[in-house]
């Protein structure tokens, strides 16, 4: 086997946000960064293979070893460039939370990435568009690793090129709330529940308020209870997750913007006021028949961060 051109002794860090993906009306199109990290540092080794070591929300739950999703983003990414990988210890350190709808395999495929794309630095440069290509192909849609990577609210899609995206900085006003049930759902499960063919009233109703949840998130926060309108996926999804169907069609009967958090099961509400925040957090409280926890994090307009021994913390190129 060839050896690696990465040597020996070098170590990186890179913090990746939680993402919320679909936001309502925005079926694996749209998604939003959110300041809740995952942190992960990878020191290459003489010895090869990998040991991972994790602290926090999956701890003794996910694999140590290379079946890792995070090593094998980074092998993913050496492989994709024609590099041999080194040896990897990997310490991760997580917060996200896992089966929730909160993006944390995403979170896992953009740390690999971002981390192999450090040590690779002055061996192999890569640019945004191609860090968003490989995460893509290992997560299989882009609306979540599209905002891990960039930050802020972003629009992914697929052209010729490949996936592609566009980074937008929501409103100042935009206030998340996630409320996160104990229970996990399955994103394979989630899926599975949605019908092949819609009505056609169904995709117009859509693409309408697609368009104007862009407009409300930055620029008219008042239309956010509307612009928040789904008839895609969260009612066919709704069978799997009664309680969060429940305590999203009781916060928006009280006028808050709350929609399932990307596969599900956790909510997220959107609000311009921190106090119908607090008012929907309490709501949620005190009607629900099951523990939330509930998150009030703010929108993370960095994504995902690197820092290594030689430079100090970079964004992930755009």
């Amino acid at each position: 086997m060839t050896a690696s051109r990465v040597p020996a002794g070098r170590e990186v860090t890179v913090e990746v946000p939680a993402t919320t993906a679909n936001l309502g009306p925005g079926f694996d199109t749209l998604g939003l960064a959110l300041s809740v990290y995952d942190v992960l540092t990878v020191a290459t080794t003489e010895q090869p293979g990998a040991h991972v070591e994790v602290q926090g929300v999956g701890a003794g739950e996910v694999p140590t070893d290379g079946t890792n999703l995070v090593v094998r983003a980074i092998h993913r990414v050496f492989d994709e460039v024609g590099e041999t990988a080194p040896g990897l210890r990997l310490t991760a350190r997580n917060t996200i939370p896992h089966g929730r709808g909160l993006g944390s395999s995403g979170a896992a495929v953009v740390s690999g990435i971002m981390a192999a794309a450090g040590l690779l630095r002055g061996v192999v440069d890569l640019d945004g568009d191609r860090l968003l290509g490989i995460a893509t192909a290992m997560e299989g849609h882009p609306d979540n690793v599209a905002p891990a990577l960039f930050g802020g609210l972003t629009i992914a899609w697929t052209g010729p090129e490949g996936p592609q995206h566009k980074r937008l900085l929501p409103h100042r006003s935009i206030s998340p709330l996630l409320l996160v049930p104990e229970h996990t759902m399955s994103t394979a499960l989630a899926r599975s529940l949605q019908p092949d063919n819609v009505p056609h009233a169904d995709a117009i109703f859509n693409v309408s308020r697609s368009a104007l949840l862009i407009a409300a998130l930055i620029q008219s926060p008042e239309l956010l209870l509307t612009a928040t309108e789904d008839r895609l996926h969260q009612s066919y999804r709704a069978s799997a997750m009664p309680e969060t169907d429940r305590m999203i069609t009781l916060l928006r009967a009280e006028g808050h913007a709350a929609v399932v958090s990307g596969a599900g099961p956790s909510i997220l509400v959107l609000s311009s006021d921190p106090s119908r925040r607090l008012a929907a957090r309490d709501l949620v409280i005190s009607r629900a028949e099951q523990r939330w926890d509930a998150l009030l994090p703010a929108v993370d307009i960095r994504g995902a961060t690197l820092r290594n021994q030689q430079t100090p913390a970079v964004r992930a190129p755009s």
